[in-house]
């Protein structure tokens, strides 16, 4: 039986990409705590293959109009909200059956706040004598509204190693606990004592993660197995919408040898083969990386190792010898953060134009056989849909796939802060996610749902293209029902000619039955238009 038991929660959601949600920084706690002599158990409440379709939650009932009805054509974005992972009595029973003093629960995204909360509560309910502390992004950024719920004792700010033993140190030994680094707690008056948030000067001078206490038969890609590797913290830029850079989180890189030293023991004790490096910033320190990819081509030559830095890449960072030196180490692919191409988007974003660098990273790319992914943003604050439409065109024309995002407010960015400033945050924390349409400015959340749509049908016609068929020519679709089971890529072609026609945005149901999606043709026939010049015609 543990001392204590440390919890990533289950999220509620549209849809959930397993292979980024990993504890990795669960594990990095863990091993802290057990370098001073606590016995810790980690529960991942997301390491199971359970979800369970419920109803989406009564503030996203807006949403309807837009995932109302299933899709599984290619251009189908969401329509079931599920609950994935254990049920929160499950997470109170385990708390209760671990017997541990001190359980800790994860709390990263704002939009799974209310998830955390839920698990603070069933602990709280099976395990009454315990002490809970929540740490992560939201209750770093929002301390006050987490210590709201009665159920949560205790917050920790900020990077939460060092922090997290001294706070299970006094706990256990009845010592005060205001002098925990970046601790949250109520005073005797019942207000708040809130501590800046902790951060690690050294970051070699702490553990490994706990990578042992991971579930790693659950994290696997391509039956092969999965790790995440973090090679710094916080980033050195200023964008508005992140609350990592500006010196949020102060930019701090680790030493080669720690990050070789974990990747040899993820790579020969655990058989991982996928390696994500969820760095903000990755690349930025061009002499360690550099080292580090060489050293990985040297140690790990012929296991056929993957790696991806699925936070996105800053193009400027990247040359053709980093880009060389990636594919020996075993990227596949790079993911760039382009933002947008809007010059006047970028100045609010406070983001530099990377095109030129983007363009010549794409050309080297693709000489040397990686596949290029590249990130934009739309319907942020002040965005105008049209150059999200533009940014979309941009990417198809440079033959790449669009990683579209809609944007959201990230508590703790200079974002954030106008819109509260401003009245213009979405009502409720559970709003703050990208599938949400959070914001409706500029760009209302039919145009965002329409550039998501538009993104989707791109990637199918350069998918098309990777297969050698040529675009559909414009066709009326006279019927109203496919068979369900048509081959999905024929199934698409048809409903690309159908758009070219008309510039509607179709769907199939299981059943085969076709329909028409809620879009804004304004943006629709500009892009049918742009389709004849960027990728031919067949008329």
């Amino acid at each position: 039986m543990p001392d204590i038991l440390l919890i990533q929660p289950p999220v509620r959601d549209f849809y959930l990409t397993e292979k980024r949600t990993l504890p990795y920084g669960l594990a990095c706690i863990a091993s802290e705590l057990i370098e001073n002599g606590f016995s810790v158990g980690i529960l991942d409440g997301l390491a199971v293959d359970k979800s369970r379709v419920i109803a989406p939650p009564p503030e996203m009932d807006y949403l309807k109009a837009f995932y109302g009805r299933p899709d599984v054509s290619p251009f189908g974005l969401f329509h079931a909200f599920r609950h994935f992972g254990y049920s929160f009595e499950h997470i109170g029973k385990a708390a209760r059956d671990s017997g541990a003093f001190l359980v800790g629960i994860s709390s990263l995204f704002t939009a799974y706040s209310d998830e955390a909360l839920a698990a603070a509560r069933a602990v709280r309910a099976f395990h009454p004598g315990c002490r809970i502390v929540m740490g992560g992004h939201h209750p770093t950024a929002l301390p006050e509204a987490v210590m709201a719920e009665d159920a949560v004792d205790f917050v920790i700010r900020g990077e939460g190693e060092a922090a997290m033993a001294l706070l299970a140190g006094a706990l256990r030994d009845g010592r005060a606990v205001s002098e925990v680094p970046g601790i949250v707690f109520r005073t005797p008056d019942g207000t708040l004592a809130i501590n800046p948030p902790a951060e690690l000067d050294d970051l070699d001078g702490h553990p490994l993660p706990a990578h042992h206490l991971i579930r790693h038969a659950f994290y696997r890609r391509n039956k092969k197995g999965s790790a995440v590797v973090l090679t710094s913290r916080g980033c050195p830029m200023r964008c508005t919408y992140c609350a990592v850079g500006g010196g949020t989180v102060r930019y701090r890189v680790r030493s080669g040898e720690r990050i070789l030293q974990e990747i040899d023991i993820l790579v020969t004790e655990y058989g991982a083969r996928f390696i994500d490096f969820e760095d903000e910033n990755l690349s930025l320190d061009r002499r360690g990386f550099l080292r580090i990819l060489h050293e990985i081509a040297r140690r790990f030559h012929g296991l056929d190792l993957e790696l991806r830095a699925m936070n996105g890449l800053f193009a400027p960072s990247l040359d053709e010898t980093v880009i060389c030196a990636m594919k020996a180490a075993g990227f596949r692919a790079l993911n760039l953060s382009l933002g947008t191409t809007d010059p006047g988007q970028l100045r609010r974003f406070r983001r530099p134009d990377v095109r030129k660098a983007t363009e010549a990273a794409i050309r080297t790319a693709r000489k040397h056989g990686l596949e290029v992914v590249c990130y934009v943003i739309a319907g942020a604050p002040g965005q105008a849909a049209m150059g999200s439409l533009e940014d979309l065109l941009y990417l198809a024309r440079q033959g790449v796939l669009a990683g579209l995002s809609v944007y959201y407010p990230a508590p703790g960015s200079a974002d954030y802060a106008m819109l509260e400033k401003n009245g213009m945050l979405p009502e409720r924390f559970s709003l703050m996610r990208s599938a949400a349409l959070p914001i409706s400015h500029e760009t209302t959340r039919l145009e965002s749902a329409t550039l998501l749509r538009l993104a989707r049908i791109t990637g199918f016609i350069q998918a098309l293209a990777r297969r050698g068929q040529p675009l559909p020519p414009p066709a009326l679709l006279g019927e109203s029902h496919i068979a369900p089971d048509a081959d999905r890529f024929a199934v698409g072609a048809r409903l690309i000619a159908a758009f070219r026609h008309d510039g509607r945005v179709r769907g199939m149901t299981p059943r085969g039955e076709i329909y028409e999606h809620h879009v804004s043709m304004a943006l629709t026939r500009p892009f049918r238009d742009a389709l004849k010049s960027i990728f031919g015609d067949t008329d």
